[in-house]
């Protein structure tokens, strides 16, 4: 009787065992089980006697069918996809980043006081404020 309580939960309070639960209703429900179960019902016939009359939500595990695959299937799937994007990402900040050949002249020149007009005059104003 406990092994099937166990798998199930309690209609009435939230996210209660069906075994553990101490309220009236439950203890109820577990005679029912064991009257269920000094009968011949399966274990199954139970479990769905309680899910006829109450709804998947008393099963402690989701029954594998339709949309409820994806509680089985969505967070491995997310975990990989975020572990494989986590992994990606350390590689490229861990990367030394290597300069192309000609972009070190280029830079200099365009980075050069002379060349730069913007850099000229902003030296100028600077040194009238002084």
């Amino acid at each position: 009787m406990n092994a099937i309580a166990k798998q199930l939960y309690c209609p009435v309070c939230e996210s209660t065992p069906l075994d553990v639960c101490p309220t009236e209703a439950c203890r109820q429900w577990r005679e029912l089980i064991r009257t269920q179960l000094s009968q011949g019902m399966s274990e199954t016939e139970i479990k769905q006697y309680f899910v006829d009359n109450y709804g998947a939500r008393v099963l402690a595990e989701p029954p594998r069918t339709g949309l409820n695959w994806l509680v089985y299937i969505l967070p491995p799937v997310i975990i990989l996809a975020g572990a494989f994007f986590l992994f990606r990402s350390f590689r490229e900040w861990t990367k030394p980043k290597v300069a192309s050949a000609g972009s070190g002249a280029e830079r200099t020149e365009a980075s050069s006081p002379d060349k730069d007009d913007y850099v000229t005059r902003l030296e100028e104003e600077l040194k009238k404020r002084k």
